[in-house]
């Protein structure tokens, strides 16, 4: 959820040293000594942990005078209980609403008057804000961030504000979106024992039952710097970044390691399904499937699977249910990788009046196939071309670097392995491929999920557990 009312071509030379890709200059080649002597990608990195914890990660570049701050906090809704559900994402709304220094409102203005903005977000996983600003206004930002992390104001009367408002976001995103409405209900499904079966916006009845005092500990707990990690990437050396680091920050006290999330989601040993009945010209149909974690060996060859199965108007899913059998408007797919094993989704928009068993049968029929014979050379191709396009396109703003140098060091455990993503994708072979399908797309470990306009006539099986919304 995003604070609001409410990833250059894949040239491989740069990590795998010369003569990994065309190497010319004004349309001449260039000689090899001058691309060896070219820098590595994310040379000048540096990092450091202050002496409460905070781990500060500096990628400079001074192309153009501005710098942005990624601030990433390990906690997300897999942190939350019954009772609580929410207060992370609730957290990424009164982190904007004043302390000590700066009162409410005062955090905005101050920015927006240097030149700055700010957003945020939250997942199951982790909750991350985000600073764009020019260098001259470095100070002042870290004046600002140290404020909110030391003595953030949890005012009753805001509280009640920000409480109404995160309501009528649940109501946008879910209540009165049949996407979001069906998601949350087939990840409930999904889950029974591990936190991510929480919906990150939180139940209806905790977000109105939220206690001061759960606030104060939560913020506590989860807010302390040993649990985040900063990114700062543009116009800053390491060394001035670590100076303000120990100046601003380094005198927040440290806190007690949060309690880890013990609990592991016991195995699937058969088929759930659930069906939602809301007002709705159309039906709607997911596939939730158990998927793996972020450190997991075989996330290059899921994401490539996945771009590979509806990827554009090539790919395989698309083609079958969109094109030629013209049963579905749209089929996507989408998993993301956090701390735990979490879903890997396929889902449709179906049209009104459809036949939502028949586009059930042909996605679960392409998928089997794709576990029988795998995928083709061409196919592969293309997928590692897109997401290498992409992976290197990401990292052309100060922007996609601080967000991609966060995920690395907060996912996998090393902002280095963000430079070895490239030599993975490429080591993919497409029996890789072909394993983690029959690995993630079995059967027996997935979650049907139908929505069904409430006045249809349309009869459902037995054996499918209703759910009316």
């Amino acid at each position: 959820m995003f604070r609001q009312s409410l990833l250059w071509t894949s040239c491989l030379a740069l990590l795998a040293g010369p003569v990994a890709c065309a190497q010319t200059q004004g349309g001449k080649p260039v000689a090899k000594s001058a691309v060896s002597a070219a820098p590595k990608l994310g040379a000048g990195i540096e990092s450091r942990t202050l002496k409460n914890g905070l781990k500060v990660i500096v990628w400079p570049d001074h192309d153009i005078p501005n710098v942005v701050l990624y601030n990433w906090f390990r906690v997300g809704s897999r942190n939350e209980y019954p009772g609580i559900t929410g207060l992370s994402h609730f957290f990424e709304h009164m982190m904007f609403n004043g302390a000590k220094k700066y009162g409410p409102g005062e955090f905005d203005r101050v920015m927006e008057a240097n030149g700055g903005a700010n957003n945020a977000f939250t997942s199951e996983d982790v909750t991350v804000y985000m600073d764009w600003f020019p260098r001259s206004a470095l100070d002042v930002i870290f004046d600002l961030e140290a404020d909110r992390l030391q003595h953030l104001a949890i005012d009753p009367k805001v509280t009640e504000s920000e409480r109404g408002v995160v309501y009528s976001e649940r109501r946008s995103a879910i209540d009165n979106d049949n996407m979001g409405a069906l998601m949350e209900q087939v990840q409930a499904t999904a889950f029974v024992a591990h936190p991510y079966q929480f919906p990150v916006i939180g139940w209806p009845s905790d977000i109105e039952s939220w206690r001061i005092e759960d606030l104060q500990r939560y913020y506590k707990t989860y807010y302390a710097p040993n649990n985040a990690t900063l990114i700062f990437t543009g116009a800053v050396t390491p060394a001035e970044i670590f100076a303000l680091a120990e100046k601003y920050l380094e005198p927040i006290p440290s806190q007690p390691a949060p309690e880890p999330v013990r609990t592991k989601e016991p195995e699937q040993q058969g088929e759930r399904r659930i069906v939602v009945k809301k007002q709705a010209q159309a039906p709607l149909i997911q596939l939730a499937y158990h998927g793996i974690s972020g450190k997991d060996a075989d996330v290059e060859a899921l994401t490539l699977l996945l771009s590979i199965l509806t990827n554009g108007d090539s790919s395989r899913l698309h083609r079958r249910l969109v094109e030629e059998e013209r049963a579905a408007l749209r089929v996507n797919t989408h998993f993301s990788p956090g701390f735990d094993p979490s879903l890997v989704w396929v889902y449709a928009d179906l049209p009104p009046g459809a036949d939502v068993a028949k586009v059930e049968g042909l996605l679960t029929e392409e998928l089997a196939r794709v576990v029988k014979d795998g995928v083709s050379d061409a196919e592969l191709k293309k997928a590692r071309n897109i997401t290498l396009s992409q992976f290197w396109r990401s990292l052309e703003t100060n922007n996609g670097r601080g967000r991609a140098l966060g995920a690395a060091e907060t996912f996998r455990g090393d902002y280095r392995q963000l430079f070895d993503a490239p030599a993975r994708y490429e080591r993919v072979t497409r029996d890789d491929v072909r394993k983690v399908a029959a690995r993630i797309f079995n059967s027996q470990r997935r979650t049907v999920g139908w929505l069904v306009p409430a006045d249809a006539q349309a009869a459902t099986p037995d054996s499918r557990k209703e759910a009316s919304r």
